[in-house]
């Protein structure tokens, strides 16, 4: 595993979240994900394409900065500062979070399985 290759799949991930890309968030999201919200809520893979399926999320903007991605075997962990503007289930959101996520090798594919994010103060 290489670093050009998370960085290319944050790019990725990123891009299908700023779109609302269900399908592409199906491939890239472990089945098993858990993923800790900034409010301390813990949800599935499940419950989050749901968000996007109903159109809860909508992000008008999703910038990264601070990337900083450690590799461990099979497994990657990527902390990053996303600013995020946009709205939940007409809530309006406008703030930078740190994420960490991470990545898993499965055959060819990566995953993400495990994620959460932290408002920035």
């Amino acid at each position: 595993m290489k670093i050009e290759t998370i960085v290319n799949a944050e790019i990725e991930l990123l891009t299908a979240i700023k779109n609302a890309d269900v399908a592409a968030l199906d491939k890239m999201l472990h089945d098993d994900l858990l993923f800790n919200l900034s409010d301390g809520q813990t949800i599935t893979k499940e419950f989050d394409l749901e968000s996007y399926r109903l159109g809860k999320m909508k992000i008008e903007t999703l910038e990264a900065s601070d990337q900083i991605i450690n590799i461990i075997e099979d497994t990657a962990v990527v902390s990053v500062i996303i600013l995020l503007k946009g709205a939940y289930d007409n809530n309006p959101i406008a703030n930078s979070f740190r994420y960490i996520r991470v990545w898993r090798q499965f055959g060819e594919s990566l995953k993400v399985i495990a994620g959460s994010c932290t408002q920035m103060v």
